[in-house]
């Protein structure tokens, strides 16, 4: 019997999921396996948690959800703990595996395990095959090569839109042939590290994670509330679930395809009609598409200070107190404070107000704009490497912005998009909950600027 491992991480999923469908094209026997990698529930060199509570319970409840996918197919979800390389390479040996199928990766750490797990499968005579599986358009399918990808998003999506399509989403499987597999074993949030919360009744949606959610959301904003008709018009909101479509940390984990919602566009559109905001759905598809092309473009300079543009961001300290004053909501401009606000207490921040703190962390705080990034990578439920990193690029002028010095006028914005205050009213009380810097491993000056310890000084040289 040829037994294929199937190792899921960013595809939480058994719908359009191309990894599951050739493990069962290609083996007699398929077992799914998922790792918590303890290296993701550290800290980072800036202080903060690589992943925090919001996402880290996100996660556990998209695993219970894939693991009832998969048992309603015949087989099951099997978690193990530690280094992928070492796990991973357990699993396949314990059953005997010759292939271990699992999604591409893009950022350079998720590379660099890619490339670990590779080489240990080799010692024992097993492969590992990678599929492209997360984004809209398939990167063989586009009319240039990742190098040549063009540096400004409006050409990329011209030449894409004329010269490409999106491919159909794979079926979901009617049945897995596996194994018996045990029940499903995950860890606690103590267990990570991490302190569960209470869900702020203010928080503009209720995540949970899981394929389940992820395809009743779509559901409701496209079939049952037809909110997409007025998506463009909406999509700047603040205040409530359905200004935008909320897709995104569905898509982060994987438990949703971009390949999916796409074709349910199509459908829609047939029955309803296309318009401006059914069409800006899928563009925003194609940003997400194209940061991901700049990561696998331009690697690790994307993590660095002066990023890809090689000059010198607007910000360039570190400053634990106004950092502090920023991360709180206490930094005395109300709209960035409701907006940082309702990161702390929920894991979530609008579009429109993200733009907003990262240009206030840069421009008028002018901080280090990386620290920025990496609190979001702790808090946000949505968090995706190449979206975030790549998007704090932008904003601090180090990354793939055409225009120079974007900077944005809080009083302006806040006055067009929370006219009524009701925002800001909504978020004018600070969550007890405190997510602070981990002051205790003390800072350090060099050159009259203060750096987190921790990590301050591989930081410092990587300018």
């Amino acid at each position: 019997m040829k037994t294929t491992i199937v190792w899921f991480k960013t595809d939480l999923r058994v719908h359009d999921n191309v990894v599951l469908n050739a493990a069962i094209d290609n083996g007699d026997l398929v077992v799914p396996v998922y790792c918590i990698d303890d290296a993701h529930f550290g800290n980072t060199e800036y202080g903060f948690k690589k992943t925090g509570a919001f996402r880290a319970k996100f996660l556990l409840e998209s695993l219970q959800d894939l693991d009832a996918q998969l048992r309603a197919l015949g087989s099951g979800l099997i978690v193990v703990r530690g280094k992928p390389s070492t796990e991973v390479v357990k699993v396949a040996r314990a059953y005997g595996a010759a292939n271990v199928f699992t999604s591409d990766e893009i950022a350079p750490e998720e590379l660099a395990t890619i490339h670990a797990v590779r080489e240990k499968l080799a010692e024992h005579h097993c492969t590992l095959t990678v599929f492209g599986n997360s984004s809209l358009y398939e990167v063989t399918d586009l009319p240039f090569a990742v190098q040549t990808v063009p540096d400004m998003f409006t050409a990329y999506r011209k030449k894409t839109e004329a010269y490409s399509s999106v491919r159909p989403f794979v079926p979901t499987p009617e049945s897995i042939p596996s194994p018996s597999i045990s029940d499903l074993q995950i860890p606690s949030l103590q267990s990570l590290g991490l302190e569960d919360h209470e869900q702020d009744e203010r928080a503009a949606i209720q995540f949970r994670g899981g394929e389940t959610a992820a395809l009743a959301r779509v559901r409701h904003y496209l079939w049952e509330s037809k909110c997409v008709l007025t998506y463009k018009e909406t999509r700047n909101g603040l205040v409530g679930a359905d200004y935008s479509t909320k897709f995104s940390a569905w898509l982060s984990m994987g438990c949703l395809s971009a390949r999916y919602v796409y074709s349910e566009l199509k459908i829609f559109e047939q029955e309803h009609g296309a318009n401006d905001s059914t069409y800006w759905v899928v563009f925003e598809l194609m940003w997400r598409d194209y940061f991901r092309l700049m990561m696998m473009k331009y690697g690790s300079r994307f993590f660095l200070k002066r990023g890809i543009s090689g000059k010198n961001p607007t910000g360039v300290r570190f400053d634990a107190k106004l950092l502090q004053r920023w991360i709180d909501g206490q930094t005395g401009e109300e709209f960035v404070d409701a907006n940082m606000r309702e990161l702390k207490a929920t894991g979530f921040m609008s579009n429109r107000g993200r733009q907003n703190v990262a240009s206030y962390l840069c421009n008028d705080l002018k901080l280090d704009w990386r620290y920025g990034a990496a609190y979001f990578e702790q808090q946000l439920t949505d968090y995706d490497a190449c979206s975030n990193w790549c998007n704090w690029a932008y904003v601090a002028g180090v990354g793939n912005d055409p225009r120079p010095n974007r900077y944005f006028n809080i009083q302006k914005q806040s006055e067009q998009y929370d006219g009524d205050r009701r925002f800001r009213k909504l978020w004018s009380t600070v969550t007890d909950a405190r997510l602070i810097l981990p002051i205790s491993l003390g800072f350090v000056r060099h050159n009259g600027i203060l750096f987190a310890r921790s990590g301050a000084r591989a930081a410092y040289r990587r300018k």
